[in-house]
C-alpha cells in the first residue's frame, strides 16, 4: 500500500485486519458475522470475559430476541426515519430464520415479543457458532487504550490495546453499547471515541427505566408496593416539524414500587418523559367506571366509588385513590369530574432510577452524521457506529435487539 510504513508492513501479517469491531454484544456479534461471511478478516474485541453478557441477562434470562411487529415507528431518535433502511435490510423474519436454523425453540409471549423457550445462552451460543463459521477472531478481557487513524495516506485505523502491540484495520465498527447497567461494564467509551472523531452526541439519559416519586407521593403510595394494574400512560413525545410535541401513550401494566412506579407501561413512557414534566395515567382505560353511580337509585359516596374502581383495580389501590381524590360534591357534575380524574391521573415524577436500572440509553451518536444504509460515518470513511451507541432507542419488547441485529448487519455488509 502506497505510503505504508515499514513497521506497518512488518506487523500486517498477524496484527492487521480488514475489520476490527469494538464490543461483542448483540450488534457487534452480528456485524462480525456478516463481515466474516463476506470473507473479511475480522477481529472482535470486548472488555468483558465473554461475549454477549447483556444478552444473557435479558428477558429474565430468556432473551426477548425480536418483536414480530417491529416498525420504524417503534423507535425514538432525533431522526425518526433513520432506522428504516437498516430495519428493512434485516427483519424479524431474518432473525427468526437464523434462530430456527440453529433449532432454538421459542415462543410469543405478548404483543409480538419472542422469547427463547430455554435460555438466553442459546442465542449467545448461536452467535458464537456463526462467528466461528465465518472465521471471526474473538478476543475478550481486553482494554482498548486508543483508536486513531494511522495516516492520511493509508486511511487505516490503529487500535491500541493495553499491554499489547498495535492492531491495524481498514474499518472499525463501534459497538460499545450505552450507559445502561454499569454493573455489566457499561461505559461512555463509544461516545468519547465518536467525539474524538468529530461526531456530535445527542444528550444521553436513561430509558426504559422505573420512575421515582416525590417525597409526598412516596407517603401516599409506596406502602402499596407490589400492586399492579393495566393502565394507559401518556407523555409528550418528540417534537414535530411544527415545533409541537406529539402525545405518546402506552397501554400495559403499571407496578407500584417502594420508590415509585415500574412495570411495562412506566418503562415505555420513561423513554419519552423529561424531568420536570408531568405524566398522565388513565387508570381504567376505555370504560366509564362510575356510570353505575349515575342511576337515580344508586348509592353515591366514597365506598360506592371504591367498589366501582375495585372492578378494575386492586382493592387497596382503588381504596387509596378514592381516599386521596374526593369529589367536590356527589352530583352528576361532581361524579363526571371524578370520572375525568380517574382517566387523567396527573403525576409529577421526581426522577428515574438512573442507568443502574435502565434497560437502554436514550440519545447517542447523532444519526445526521451517519449513513442510514451502512452505519458508516459521514465524517470518517471506514468508521461505523451500531447498536445502542447510536441515537436510536426502541420500545420495550425486543425492539432494541432487533435494532442491534439490523444495524450490525448493515455495517457488517459494508465494512
Amino acid at each position: 500500500m502506497a505510503g505504508e510504513s515499514p513497521a506497518t508492513k512488518h506487523v500486517s501479517s498477524k496484527l492487521s485486519f480488514d475489520v476490527i469491531i469494538l464490543g461483542a454484544g448483540a450488534a457487534g456479534l452480528m456485524a462480525a458475522i456478516e463481515a466474516g461471511r463476506r470473507g473479511r478478516r475480522v477481529l472482535l474485541l470486548d472488555h468483558a470475559e465473554r461475549t454477549g453478557k447483556k444478552i444473557l441477562i435479558s428477558g429474565g434470562g430468556r432473551c426477548n430476541f425480536t418483536n414480530l411487529g417491529c416498525r420504524p415507528e417503534n423507535f425514538l431518535s432525533g431522526n425518526p426515519h433513520f432506522a428504516k433502511s437498516a430495519l428493512a435490510r434485516f427483519t424479524p423474519a431474518d432473525m427468526i430464520a437464523l434462530v430456527e436454523r440453529h433449532n432454538i425453540r421459542y415462543h410469543e409471549k405478548t404483543l409480538g415479543q419472542l422469547f427463547c423457550d430455554r435460555s438466553a445462552h442459546d442465542i449467545v451460543t448461536m452467535l458464537e457458532r456463526e462467528c466461528a463459521e465465518a472465521k471471526v477472531q474473538i478476543r475478550t478481557s481486553v482494554r482498548i487504550a486508543d483508536v486513531s487513524r494511522e495516516s492520511v495516506q493509508t486511511g487505516r485505523f490503529r487500535v491500541i490495546l493495553e499491554g499489547s502491540e498495535p492492531l491495524f484495520a481498514e474499518s472499525v465498527i463501534v459497538a460499545t453499547g450505552g450507559l445502561s447497567i454499569p454493573k455489566m461494564g457499561a461505559t461512555a467509551f463509544g461516545y468519547s471515541l465518536a467525539e474524538r472523531f468529530g461526531h456530535r452526541i445527542v444528550p444521553c439519559r436513561p430509558g426504559l427505566v422505573p420512575l421515582t416519586f416525590t417525597p409526598e407521593d412516596r407517603e401516599r403510595w409506596c406502602d402499596l408496593s407490589g400492586l399492579s394494574a393495566e393502565v394507559v400512560a401518556v407523555a409528550d413525545g418528540p417534537g414535530s416539524k411544527s415545533g409541537k410535541r406529539a402525545r405518546v401513550a402506552f397501554r400495559e401494566k403499571m407496578l407500584v414500587t417502594h420508590r415509585g412506579l415500574s412495570g411495562p407501561a412506566t418503562l415505555q413512557i420513561s423513554s419519552y418523559w423529561r424531568p420536570g414534566e408531568p405524566l398522565t395515567i388513565d387508570l381504567v382505560p376505555e370504560e366509564e367506571v362510575l356510570a353505575p353511580l349515575l342511576r337515580p337509585t344508586a348509592r353515591r359516596d366514597p365506598a360506592a366509588v371504591a367498589q366501582a374502581l375495585r372492578t378494575r383495580l386492586p382493592a387497596r389501590l382503588a381504596d387509596r385513590w378514592v381516599q386521596l381524590n374526593q369529589p367536590s360534591d356527589w352530583t352528576n357534575t361532581g361524579l363526571a369530574g371524578l370520572e375525568r380524574q380517574i382517566h387523567a391521573w396527573r403525576l409529577q415524577p421526581a426522577g428515574t432510577e438512573g442507568y443502574a436500572k435502565a434497560e437502554v440509553t436514550v440519545g447517542g451518536v447523532d444519526t445526521a452524521q451517519l449513513d442510514a444504509r451502512t452505519m458508516e460515518s459521514r465524517l470518517v470513511p471506514g468508521l461505523y457506529f451500531v447498536g445502542e451507541v447510536v441515537d436510536v432507542t426502541g420500545w420495550l419488547g425486543g425492539y432494541n435487539f432487533q435494532w442491534a441485529w439490523a444495524s450490525g448487519f448493515s455495517a457488517g455488509s459494508a465494512a
